[in-house]
C-alpha cells in the first residue's frame, strides 16, 4: 500500500505521526487533532509545492502513527519525540540544552547548586540563565550573603568539623551540630527563592523588619549583617529599571527572522521585572517557506514543554496554531491557569515591541558579525571536529596549563588563555606550587587546576570551551580527577604530548587524536601549548633569579630576611645595593652592620691580590 493510501485509513483521533526513511530513521514528527485528516494533506495535489513539503514526502518511506486521548496529550508526546530523535525536518530548539539552571535541592537543610540537567526529583530549579557565568555569580552572591550549603556532604549525619565554606563565612554549617538551628537555615533558604524569583521588594521589607528587631535588642553584629544585605539588593533593585503595569510573572516573546535564520529573545518578567534575558538563533531551519505563526508555534512548544518553572502568562508577538493547546498542557503542567497572550496596546505592548527588537539587534549580532568573528567561529567548530568532541558555540575560549621547574627546585605553573581567535594576555596567569614536595607533575597539574577553577566556580567566573593541558595521559588524569571533583566534569579537557604531538581525550586514551601535521588545528593547539610553555619557563627564570638575589645578600653575616627585604625596597635591586656607600647603606640599618654589607660585597668579592695592593 502506497503512503497516500496508508493515509485514508488512518484513526480520526488526536495523535503522533512519525515519518521515516528508507533506513527506518525518523526524519519528522509532528501532532495532529485528527491524524487521518492531517496526515492526508501531505499527499494532497499542489500540497507538495512547499519546498519543505516537497522534500519530506519524496526521502519518506514510511510513516506510523501514535493514538492519544487528547491534543493536549499529542502535543507533549510530539515535544518528547522531537527531543529524543532530533528530525532533521522538524524546527529543533538546539541552542537552550547548554543554559544552567539554580537548583535548591528539597532536604531538611537545602543545598544550592548550578546545574545543567533538570531532574524532577522535588528540587526547585531557577532559570535557565544566560550567559552562563551569570548562574555561576548568583551562586556566589547566594554564598556570601544567605551562607547556604553548596557542597557534596552527607547532611543526614554529623560531621567532627564544617566544611571550608564555613570557615570563609559562606556557609551556616549545618554539617556541624551546633552552629545553625534548622528554624535559622529554613529562613535562609526562603530569601534565596525570594531572591531568585524576583521578590526583591517583598525580601526586602523582611530584612527591614529583621534590621529593626536586632537593632532594638541591641544586637548590632547582626543588624549590620541585613544593613549591607539591604545595600546590595537596593542596588539590584535600581539597576532592574524596566517595569510592566501589573506586577505579575510573564514571559515576553520577540521573534525575528529572516529566510532560514531566525532570532528568539524571551524576557523573563518577574513581579513586574525583567530579571534575565534568553536568545535562542537558528541557522538553517528546515523550512524557509514556513510562516512566522508556525516557526513561532514550534519554538514555543519546544521551550515551555520542558521548563521547570512556567509563568502565568506569556506574550507572543502573533497567534498560532496550536495556541490553545499549548495554553491546556502547560496549565495542567504547572497545576494553575497558563495564558498565552496577544498584547494589542498599553505597557504589555510596548514590552512585546522590545522583546522583538532586542531579537532584531540579537539576529543583526549574531549573523552580520565582522569577518574576525566568523573565522573564530569556523575555527572553533574546525577544532571540535577534529578532537571529536563537542565544544560549545557560545563558549569560545582555550585555558592551558604548563608546569615548569628547575632541578626540583622552584616548581612553577602557568595558565594562557585564547578566545576568540586570539591570545588574551591580560588574563594569563601565573602559580606557585605550594602544595607538593619536589618533582611531581601529576600533583602540580592537580594543584593549579583546583585553584583555578575552584576560584572561578566562588567568584562566578567565565568558564573555558576548552582546556588544554600541556603533557600526556598521567597529567590529563591529573586534571580530570579535580575537575570531576568540583563538578565541572561537563567542561571539555584535552592533553597534547610534546614528542609525537598526540592529542589525549578523557575516555579515548588508547586512540589519540592524531592530527595532520600541517593542519590548522594542530597548529593552533601547538601555539596556546607553547604560549604556555614561554609564559612558565619565563615566570621560573625570575623566581630563580630572585632566589639569587635574596641568596647573594643572605649571605652576608649577620643579614636576615627582614633586612633583605628593608634593603631591596630601598635600593630596588642587589646592583642598587652594591652601588651604595656605607654611609647610604646606614639609613636603613645599624652603621657597624652597613660597614659589613659593604665590605661583603666589595672588599671579599676581590681577588686577594687586588687587596693586598691597596
Amino acid at each position: 500500500m502506497d503512503l497516500s493510501s496508508k493515509s485514508r485509513v488512518l484513526p480520526t483521533q488526536p495523535g503522533v505521526y512519525l515519518f521515516k526513511n528508507a533506513a527506518g530513521g525518523i526524519i519528522y514528527v509532528g501532532k495532529a487533532k485528527d491524524l487521518r485528516a492531517r496526515v492526508r494533506t501531505y499527499f494532497l495535489a499542489g500540497s507538495q509545492e512547499n519546498a519543505k513539503t516537497g522534500s519530506l514526502v519524496r526521502e519518506a518511506a514510511d510513516f506510523e502513527t501514535i493514538v492519544v486521548d487528547t491534543e493536549a496529550e499529542a502535543l507533549a508526546l510530539e515535544n518528547t519525540l522531537i527531543k529524543q530523535h532530533q528530525p532533521r525536518f522538524n524546527v529543533l530548539l538546539r541552542d537552550d540544552k547548554t543554559y544552567p539552571y539554580i537548583k535548591l535541592s528539597q532536604e531538611v537543610f537545602p543545598r544550592v547548586s548550578v546545574t545543567r540537567r533538570v531532574v524532577r526529583d522535588g528540587s526547585e530549579y531557577f532559570g535557565p540563565y544566560f550567559p552562563a557565568g551569570l548562574a555561576y555569580r548568583l551562586l556566589h552572591f547566594i554564598q556570601k550573603y544567605f551562607q547556604l550549603c553548596s557542597c557534596r556532604r552527607d547532611l543526614s549525619r554529623p560531621h567532627a568539623r564544617p566544611c571550608f565554606q564555613y570557615q570563609l563565612h559562606r556557609c551556616l554549617g549545618p554539617c556541624m551540630p551546633g552552629l545553625v538551628t534548622q528554624e535559622r537555615y529554613q529562613q535562609a533558604a526562603r530569601d534565596t527563592r525570594l531572591f531568585l524569583s524576583g521578590r526583591q521588594p517583598e525580601l526586602a521589607r523582611d530584612l527591614r523588619q529583621r534590621r529593626d528587631a536586632a537593632a532594638a535588642g541591641e544586637r548590632f553584629e547582626e543588624a549590620a549583617g541585613y544593613r549591607d544585605l539591604l545595600t546590595v539588593l537596593e542596588d539590584i533593585q535600581e539597576r532592574q529599571k524596566m517595569h510592566a503595569v501589573e506586577g505579575q510573572d510573564a514571559d515576553v516573546v520577540g521573534l525575528y527572522r529572516e529566510g532560514a535564520r531566525a532570532a528568539l529573545h524571551v524576557f523573563p518578567m518577574r513581579h513586574g521585572r525583567v530579571v534575565d534575558r534568553r536568545e535562542f538563533f537558528w541557522e538553517a531551519l528546515p523550512d524557509e517557506e514556513a510562516s512566522d505563526a508556525e516557526l513561532l508555534g514550534a519554538l514555543l512548544k519546544q521551550i515551555y514543554l520542558e521548563q521547570p518553572y512556567l509563568p502565568p502568562r506569556i506574550d507572543a508577538p502573533m497567534d498560532f496554531e496550536d495556541r490553545a493547546a499549548l495554553e491546556a498542557t502547560l496549565t495542567a503542567q504547572r497545576g494553575s491557569r497558563v495564558e498565552i497572550a496577544l498584547p494589542q496596546r498599553g505597557a504589555k505592548k510596548e514590552m512585546l515591541e522590545l522583546a522583538e527588537r532586542n531579537a532584531r539587534l540579537s539576529f543583526a549580532r549574531r549573523f552580520r558579525a565582522p569577518a574576525a568573528e566568523q573565522q573564530a567561529e569556523e575555527q572553533w567548530a574546525a577544532l571540535g571536529r577534529a578532537l571529536e568532541v563537542e565544544l560549545s558555540a557560545g563558549a569560545r575560549r582555550v585555558e592551558c596549563f604548563d608546569i615548569s621547574h628547575f632541578q626540583g627546585a622552584e616548581t612553577v605553573a602557568s595558565m594562557v588563555v585564547w578566545a576568540a581567535g586570539k591570545m588574551r594576555r591580560g588574563e594569563y596567569r601565573r602559580y606557585r606550587i605550594r602544595e607538593v614536595a619536589g618533582v611531581d607533575d601529576f600533583r602540580s597539574m592537580a594543584e593549579v587546576v583546583r585553584r583555578r577553577y575552584r576560584r572561578r566556580l566562588a567568584e562566578g567566573g567565565e568558564l573555558p570551551g576548552l582546556i588544554l593541558i600541556d603533557g600526556g595521559i598521567g597529567q590529563l588524569h591529573a586534571a580530570q580527577a579535580v575537575l570531576t571533583e568540583l563538578g565541572l566534569e561537563q567542561v571539555p579537557l584535552a592533553s597534547l604530548a610534546k614528542r609525537e604531538e598526540l592529542v589525549f581525550v578523557p575516555g579515548r586514551e588508547a586512540e589519540p587524536v592524531r592530527l595532520d601535521h600541517h593542519s590548522n588545528e594542530l597548529h593552533l593547539l601547538q601555539m596556546i601549548r607553547d604560549e604556555a610553555h614561554r609564559f612558565a619557563i619565563t615566570f621560573h627564570r625570575e623566581r630563580r633569579g630572585k632566589a639569587n638575589v635574596r641568596s647573594e645578600l643572605l649571605a652576608v653575616p649577620g643579614i636576615g630576611p627582614a633586612t633583605t627585604r628593608k634593603l631591596l625596597r630601598h635600593f630596588g635591586s642587589v646592583s642598587g645595593v652594591r652601588a651604595a656607600d656605607a654611609a647610604a647603606l646606614a639609613e636603613v640599618m645599624p652603621e657597624a652592620r652597613a660597614q659589613t654589607v659593604w665590605n661583603h660585597l666589595h672588599l671579599e668579592q676581590q681577588e686577594p691580590t687586588e687587596i693586598l695592593k691597596n
